[in-house]
């Protein structure tokens, strides 16, 4: 049973999971576990060159970026599953008790995170009663989000990035991303507002 488990490895997926896992040293992330679906073959970054990025050195490229991050994510908090190869095909369940389905597996969450990019073509069975049009994209391009009060779609089940309603921009994917993780940590830490930052000493 996951305590969180976030499907994409994305700019908004992996932001939740780096924030989350720099996290789970705090006393009230005691016995966490948090897992991240990174299968992301048709995410936006693919094709991206990022000179307007704040923090990213001019010239990067999202393949870079795809690969580096998630090294980055095991590198520092190796508390945080990789699940990779695995696409999602269907999310069900409730707030405490959902199980998420892929091509090869299920697993048990008791928050899902999905940050998965908003092509028209949305293949997650389950979700399909939150699907909207997409409200900043252009309309001809037919593009998608969840139907979200501030990334909560439902109770235990978070969306962020494009699919949340947000501009197809690197930085507000990740704050995006980063939004939904400091919400849980919110949750866990008994409603009070809840953020982590490292400090050089």
């Amino acid at each position: 049973m996951f305590d969180v488990l976030i499907i994409g490895g994305g700019v908004a997926g992996v932001s939740c999971a780096l924030v989350l896992g720099s996290a789970l040293n705090k006393p009230y992330t005691e016995g966490k576990k948090v897992g991240i679906l990174t299968h992301q073959k048709a995410s936006d970054l693919q094709n991206g060159l990022y000179n307007n990025a704040y923090g990213i050195a001019p010239g990067t490229t999202g393949q870079e970026l795809m690969h580096n991050t998630l090294q980055h994510l095991a590198s520092l908090y190796p508390e945080v599953t990789q699940i990779e190869k695995e696409k999602v095909m269907k999310v069900e369940g409730n707030a405490g008790n959902f199980t998420v389905t892929t091509n090869k597996s299920a697993y048990q969450a008791k928050i899902v995170v999905v940050a998965i990019g908003y092509a028209p073509a949305f293949g997650i069975e389950g979700l399909e009663q939150y699907l909207e049009p997409h409200k900043k994209a252009i309309p001809s391009k037919n593009r998608v989000q969840l139907k979200n009060n501030d990334h909560l779609v439902t109770e235990g089940l978070y969306v962020a990035g494009t699919l949340a309603g947000q501009r197809s921009q690197l930085s507000i994917a990740a704050g995006s991303g980063a939004s939904v993780a400091t919400d849980i940590l919110t949750l866990w830490n008994e409603g009070t507002p809840s953020q982590h930052h490292d400090k050089v000493v």
